[in-house]
């Protein structure tokens, strides 16, 4: 069987094995083709279907490594698996503005600091408790883009999560970090979405864990791994708290209120829709009302009432550069003959899953030029979703990103921080997003962002407070990196292709 662009084709390659064989023989050899003998069995169990996607090469070679391991195998899931699973069941959602209940959605749980999805009323009809996740659960997506891990730790503890996301409960505690981190592995990860025929899963059920194989290491092997994972959890929650205190700092220090409580100068406040006026000497040439809003006049008059200055990200104190990448075609390669390459959807995440590669011969100049992060960098989305904001960490140097996220250059690590926070706001997304322009696909560009307010306090002691704590936010999230990395290479090394 042949692969092209991660779609299995039928090449001479596939052989049948006797009706009565127990087991497919998976073949690796020299050639860049990858093949192996199916049993004539399997063909008529899988409808008699010929695709080489119906029987993935790989996942057949993942399922025999771990069954000719050097550790006895074990199941995720069923009766006599590591663990207990379900999903909750469908419900009708009664959306509001703003409760004491948010509900965050699946794709959430790989965010380092997730935020809600939405708002929902405490008369929904449904189980509330069963909805909110539990300490030291893994979750997992299992529907759509399936197979997404996490870990929950304290950022996630008692969250509200849609009925659409696998609670896996381990029977023992300090086994947790061990699963976690075997099915993150490219292997785990492998196995996970594939049947045992290798056909890829749609949809993940808890009764599908229990062909899931996993090695039964020793118990201190598992807890060493299950520490490191734990551990890389908590300096997340670690960060997720300077965060908090650095922008309730920058929140004190410009007496800035909630952002719904904004007093928005109204033309006709009784009106059944928003109304405002605008003079035409501060049209700026854009016709939508989405860029005059009322909000956005409030919080920059706001600032300059209680900030030291109010400047822009183009004033060199504040950057030095603000890249938009032209858009081109790309060439990718396999993991290790590239660049990391990644997009706005993987913002948030701090090891982003569904990684690509891009080719240093076709992109060297490019990627030098435009593409590559650097530590401290803001990160900000431009296209479709606007105003994601990200700070790049010291593990993403040298990774690239694609043309739909703007970086800006910080004119030095004094301001990287603060820049972050501000920006991060609720009151920094409200500058971002007003520039937004485009009918179907949104769009914002380089000069918008060079032209978003940003205040500079009058307290200074108060502004380098904020950045320091950015920056040791970022850190810690860097060191929750290594050691969630630590974790996946002993289960590599010492557990998944341990020999006997």
């Amino acid at each position: 069987m042949e692969k092209a662009g991660g779609i299995g084709m039928v090449t001479s390659n596939l052989a049948f094995k006797e009706k009565n064989s127990i087991e497919p023989e998976v073949v690796v050899n020299e050639s860049p083709v990858k093949w192996c003998a199916v049993a004539l069995s399997d063909v008529v169990a899988r409808g008699k279907r010929l695709e080489a996607s119906v029987f993935d090469v790989e996942a057949k070679q993942a399922r025999m490594l771990i069954s000719k391991g050097k550790y006895p195998q074990s199941f995720i899931g069923g009766t006599d698996g590591m663990t207990s699973s379900y999903v909750c069941g469908r419900f009708k959602r009664i959306w509001v503005e703003k409760s004491d209940m948010p509900i965050y959605q699946p794709s959430s749980i790989v965010d380092i600091k997730p935020t809600p999805g939405g708002y929902i009323s405490a008369k929904t009809k449904t189980n509330i408790g069963n909805l909110r996740v539990k300490e030291n659960q893994i979750l997992m997506t299992c529907s759509g883009t399936i197979g997404k891990v996490s870990f929950v730790s304290r950022t996630l503890a008692s969250k509200i999560f849609s009925h659409d996301l696998l609670r896996i409960d381990c029977r023992k505690p300090d086994e947790a970090g061990y699963i976690y981190a075997f099915l993150k592995s490219k292997i785990g990860n492998k196995i996970l979405l594939t049947n045992s025929y290798g056909a890829v899963i749609t949809h993940i059920e808890p009764e599908h864990l229990a062909t899931v194989p996993i090695p039964d290491a020793p118990t201190m092997l598992k807890k060493k791994i299950h520490d490191l994972i734990v551990r890389s959890y908590e300096l997340r929650d670690e960060s997720n708290d300077l965060i908090d205190q650095a922008t309730a700092l920058l929140i004190g220090e410009l007496k800035l209120p909630d952002i719904d409580t904004f007093d928005v100068g109204l033309y006709k406040k009784a009106a059944p829709v928003d109304t405002f006026s605008v003079r035409l000497s501060e049209m700026s040439g854009r016709l939508d009302a989405s860029y005059h809003v009322p909000i956005v006049d409030a919080i920059i008059e706001h600032l300059k009432r209680y900030a030291e200055e109010v400047t822009t990200v183009g004033d060199p104190r504040i950057s030095r550069e603000v890249i938009l990448p032209g858009r081109f075609k790309r060439v990718y390669v396999d993991e290790g003959y590239g660049r990391v390459f990644i997009g706005g959807k993987q913002l948030y995440e701090l090891d982003p899953t569904n990684k690509k590669y891009l080719s240093n011969v076709h992109h060297g100049d490019r990627i030098s030029r435009q593409l590559e992060l650097h530590e401290n960098m803001t990160l900000i989305t431009c296209s479709g979703t606007i105003g994601k904001v990200a700070l790049v960490g010291k593990h993403w140097e040298n990774w690239t990103a694609n043309q739909h996220i703007i970086r800006i250059l910080p004119a030095s690590e004094d301001i990287a921080g603060y820049l972050n926070i501000f920006l991060a706001s609720d009151y920094g997304k409200a500058l971002i997003t007003r520039f937004t322009y485009g009918s179907v696909v949104d769009e914002i560009d380089d000069n918008h962002i060079r032209q978003i307010a940003i205040p500079l306090l009058k307290n200074h002691t108060v502004q380098k407070k904020i950045n320091d704590l950015a920056l040791e936010a970022n850190e810690k999230r860097y060191q929750a990196y290594l050691l969630e990395q630590e974790a996946l290479q002993i289960m590599d090394r010492d557990v998944i292709y341990a020999k006997k």
